[in-house]
């Protein structure tokens, strides 16, 4: 008989990353394709998950009569309801077992190698969650609309509303809004036009000149950023009343955030110890090598 397989997949709002392990935890693939928001556009996020699936399948050599031994766990953005699981897992009926949840949960089994902790995702989006004694809660995670308060893509949009004041002369203009401004020739009509057609994603990658224009002095950023990490803070103690008594910060903005996060903020941060790919393969049963593990391991939950 076959030994067991288990696939994790990452799914973000900046890409989608696929691992497939043995049953002894050793990696026999990866894989990483274009962003994958079921919240943004479910059947654009379907195509990259399953392109980025098999071409990780066919990396590891593995034919279509074998998938059987394929269990599999989805970490996705945008997952809020059972429809949207569903949709999925049908393109996946082959494999042997498919669990799907939203991305902040395998965020969290992975920081702490699926054992309880809570884990703040500071990513393109923001969400809190909190995996105690067999139960799952998340906080926030609404998307960009109505949440992901103290995000990369909430830093952008910010600063580019700081951009359109100043130039308006409502408010102060700073070396921060000038340079956002000429990204667009001056022009306020072509930013507008560019904000009309925006995702998230696009937003966000504003978010490393905003930290750079504070690390400068820029009052316009450094005020920005103090308004993300006060949302961040904010998360990880609903986590921690949660019961979560640890926290993972996560995700590609966790590095240039943590040093504006409060005190007792920081007191309870914790590294993770593997990243949300293995902590999909947790949730589909596998493992991951324990040597493996270790703190400070870059992480994108976006």
């Amino acid at each position: 008989m076959d030994d067991a397989l288990f696939l994790g997949v990452d799914g973000g709002a900046t890409r989608c990353r696929v691992r497939l392990r043995d049953e002894n935890g050793r990696i026999l693939a990866s894989g990483e394709g274009p962003a994958a928001n079921i919240y943004i556009n479910r059947d654009t996020a379907f195509d990259a998950i399953t392109a980025t699936v098999a071409a990780t399948l066919s990396q590891a050599g593995l034919a279509e009569d074998r998938l059987s031994r394929v269990s599999a766990g989805f970490g996705l953005a945008g997952v809020s309801q059972p429809a949207d699981a569903d949709f999925l897992a049908a393109a996946f009926t082959h494999f042997n077992r498919v669990v799907i949840v939203n991305d902040a949960v395998t965020a969290c089994l992975g920081a702490h190698a699926g054992k309880d902790g809570g884990a703040i995702i500071a990513g393109t989006g923001t969400a809190g969650v909190a995996c105690v004694s067999g139960k799952t809660r998340i906080i926030g995670g609404h998307g960009f609309i109505l949440g992901d308060d103290g995000s990369a893509a909430r830093i952008g949009l910010e600063a580019m509303r700081a951009a359109m004041r100043a130039h308006d002369g409502l408010c102060e203009a700073t070396p921060l809004t000038a340079s956002l401004l000429q990204d667009f020739g001056s022009d306020p009509v072509l930013l507008t036009n560019w904000a009309l057609q925006a995702k998230p994603g696009d937003f966000g990658a504003y978010a490393p000149k905003v930290f750079a224009a504070a690390r400068a002095g820029d009052s316009t950023a450094q005020r920005l950023i103090a308004a993300a990490a006060s949302a961040l803070d904010d998360l990880a103690r609903a986590v921690t009343r949660l019961g979560a008594a640890s926290v993972a910060l996560v995700g590609g903005l966790a590095q240039s955030i943590e040093p504006y996060l409060a005190a007792d903020v920081a007191a309870i941060l914790r590294p993770a110890l593997f990243d949300a790919v293995d902590g999909a393969i947790f949730l589909a049963g596998g493992t991951a090598a324990p040597t493996e593990a270790r703190p400070g391991i870059g992480i994108s939950s976006d």
